[in-house]
């Protein structure tokens, strides 16, 4: 389904790994974004290396941190290492300087926890994992942030947030609705035979944030 352009200079998607990352965190984003004729996608690890998820999958990053160009669309992904990165400063770094120039930073599941420690989500909505204890943690980075514990996903301004793992495919279609318009994104939902939630306020995995306390 994708038609590539040869007259058009693509702009770059980053996709942050680390160990220990929820390996549909990355690739349900990817197969959406994927089929987008004015982007590609690249790996970002913070030497290079290749990154094993929480599911024992190896994964080849393009970039490190240091060589890394500068992404049009920034995406952090959740999963069990982030309960480590959220202490790795070069990691924090690398995300705010990406940030400055970013079109769209994103995450999925408790990668919001990452960006919320940075602090570049203050004074922003956001939203994360559903689950009790993943939301406590992720919330508990930052009580600057605006978290939404009834959201799909979330868009304020520039930043993308998106609810437990599978929300990040449907957030990933949300923001090629956002850039290519709804057809586009339907399209490529039946493309993948994808079953579409397209509203971001239709969470079926809301909380009462009394409950995650």
């Amino acid at each position: 389904m994708r038609l590539h352009n040869l007259n058009i200079t693509l702009k770059k998607i980053g996709i942050v790994l680390f160990p220990r990352f929820e390996t549909l965190d990355v690739f349900g984003p990817v197969e959406m974004w994927g089929h987008m004729p004015d982007y590609e996608i690249a790996m970002v690890s913070e030497h290079g290396e290749a990154v094993v998820s929480s599911q024992g999958v190896e994964t080849v990053a393009k970039y490190s941190f240091e060589d890394a160009p500068q992404f049009e669309i920034l995406l952090v992904p959740g999963g069990i290492g982030t309960r480590v990165e959220v202490y790795n400063s070069v990691l924090l770094e690398f995300i705010r300087q990406q940030d400055q120039q970013t079109e769209w930073t994103t995450s999925v599941c408790t990668g919001s926890g990452i960006l919320a420690k940075t602090g570049i989500l203050d004074g922003r909505k956001a939203t994360t994992n559903k689950q009790a204890q993943p939301y406590a943690w992720a919330t508990s980075q930052s009580t600057a942030v605006m978290w939404q514990s009834r959201a799909r996903w979330v868009v304020d301004g520039k930043y993308v947030t998106s609810s437990g793992v599978t929300a990040g495919t449907d957030m990933a279609l949300g923001l090629i609705e956002i850039i290519h318009g709804k057809q586009t994104a339907e399209q490529i939902a039946t493309y993948a035979e994808y079953v579409w939630n397209s509203d971001p306020h239709n969470d079926p995995f809301e909380i009462d944030e009394n409950e995650a306390g």
